[in-house]
């Protein structure tokens, strides 16, 4: 298969062989192309817009993040070890970009800017992996807290120390791994010198193109410095904040939304039906701070296989509740399972198109639940084209019937009803629809007007 670009801007260029674009525009503004892939039995054309301004991430991030799988055991073996599979996977061709170290991957401060270096025992060449990550078509994302220590025992942006030592015997008595009464006190909290500004710059030249910031209260000023410090860097970097407990971000979320590209709703997520279940349906008091480049972010996905193979818990059923709900809020998609391990059933739910460009909608417009009363719920989602995505939600414990009102969805007329998962026409519906959805399973549905059929 070969590729080639009509309306290519100047400054950028195609790789014809892997189908690349590469370069840098210097005028912002927005530029119209046309994709085509050839192959002996043909082509394919589709249209495509490259935007370039201030605001970076314009849908949502898709990817894969190293916590769930291998929490504080993770190296750089592993990580080249996960990027791998995912190009052998064929996710990177449904979009699936990102290869992102969480914590426990940090060593000392050091180098020309006195700023953090990756531990020399788990990442002997931290900036070779990610050009390695690069050369296969992906995106690499690091951790971070500005914090003096991060959760996993690492060192933070901020220190105690005026030269920024970390030292978790002399800083912290009580020891890593051991919280201290109060959650105020020293190391998880800012300390009095800051060590941003290097840091986002070896960030950047390291190569990362991702950045997850990890600490609790979220507040503006720490979330604007780092902010800055990424956009002086000269790298776009998106900027991730976790996490958000007890709705604390809450308080400075009007602050905080326009400078970072997500942030955490939630505490951490766990592969059970009530911490799935309680964090995708409680999302509706978010969603007038979300728009294109600015994200909420429910946590990673839940589904597929821990480190090792072992599977989550979470039912088939509740792995598509779980998939159609965070792609009907325009959540970023991060898995978190063993890519070495990837099943046929975890690979059907990561590689529909039809699914992932509901989330990957430009208008990344959250869905509204429209009865959010009782087990049975129904989202409605606007998307650019003017159609309209729509989830049927059975919560409760017994198979049961949902119908789909055009009034309370803002349909009319006579609409094509498709099944996203089963990529299937249902057929043509007027004034409702009905279907039976088992416990704590999902019909995630396309609505088109009849005179717009499909493609």
């Amino acid at each position: 298969m070969t590729f080639a670009v009509e309306g290519l801007p100047d400054g950028l260029t195609l790789d014809a062989a892997r189908g690349r674009i590469t370069g840098s525009l210097a005028k912002s503004g927005s530029y119209k192309v046309t994709l085509i892939a050839r192959n002996p039995k043909g082509e394919a054309r589709h249209p495509f817009r490259i935007v370039v301004g201030e605001q970076i991430a314009l849908t949502p991030a898709m990817g894969w993040n190293s916590w769930n799988c291998w929490h504080g055991g993770v190296d750089q073996e592993k990580m080249l070890r996960s990027a791998k599979a995912m190009i052998t996977a064929g996710l990177a061709q449904h979009g699936w970009t990102y290869v992102n170290i969480d914590d426990c991957w940090q060593g000392i401060r050091g180098g020309t800017n006195n700023a953090l270096q990756a531990s020399s025992r788990r990442f002997p060449d931290i900036k070779g992996m990610v050009d390695q990550i690069h050369d296969m078509g992906l995106k690499a994302g690091i951790y971070h807290t500005p914090w003096v220590m991060s959760y996993g025992g690492g060192c933070g942006a901020t220190s105690e120390d005026p030269n920024g030592l970390w030292d978790p015997k002399t800083q912290w008595p009580s020891g890593p791994g051991k919280n201290p009464p109060n959650r105020k006190m020293l190391p998880k909290a800012i300390g009095r010198y800051s060590f941003v500004k290097q840091d986002a710059r070896q960030f950047a030249d390291w190569g990362f193109d991702y950045l997850k910031y990890d600490w609790n209260p979220i507040e503006a000023p720490d979330v604007i410095l780092m902010h800055q410090a990424l956009r002086d860097s000269g790298r776009d970097i998106i900027l991730s904040l976790s996490n958000n407990h007890e709705n604390t971000l809450s308080r400075t979320i009007k602050e905080v939304a326009p400078n970072a590209e997500s942030w955490r709703t939630t505490t951490d997520i766990s592969d059970s039906w009530n911490s799935m279940s309680g964090i995708g349906f409680n999302q509706q008091k978010w969603a007038e701070y979300q728009s294109p480049g600015h994200l909420n972010d429910p946590d990673m996905f839940e589904i597929g296989a821990n480190g090792g193979g072992k599977l989550k818990r979470l039912t088939p059923d509740e792995q598509y509740t779980h998939v159609s709900l965070w792609c009907l809020l325009s959540a970023p998609l991060l898995l978190g399972c063993d890519l070495d391990y990837l099943d046929p059933f975890t690979l059907g739910l990561i590689t529909n198109d039809e699914v992932l460009a509901i989330d990957q909608d430009e208008l990344c417009k959250p869905a509204v639940c429209v009865s959010p009363a009782g087990d049975l719920k129904v989202y409605v989602k606007q998307l650019a084209d003017g159609t309209k995505a729509v989830g049927l939600f059975n919560t409760g414990d017994k198979l049961a019937t949902i119908t789909l009102d055009w009034k309370k969805a803002g349909l009319s007329g006579k609409q094509i009803i498709r099944d996203l998962w089963r990529q299937k026409d249902r057929g043509i519906f007027e004034g409702s629809y009905s279907a039976d959805v088992p416990s704590h399973g999902v019909l995630l549905l396309k609505s088109f007007p009849e005179r717009v059929g499909l493609d």
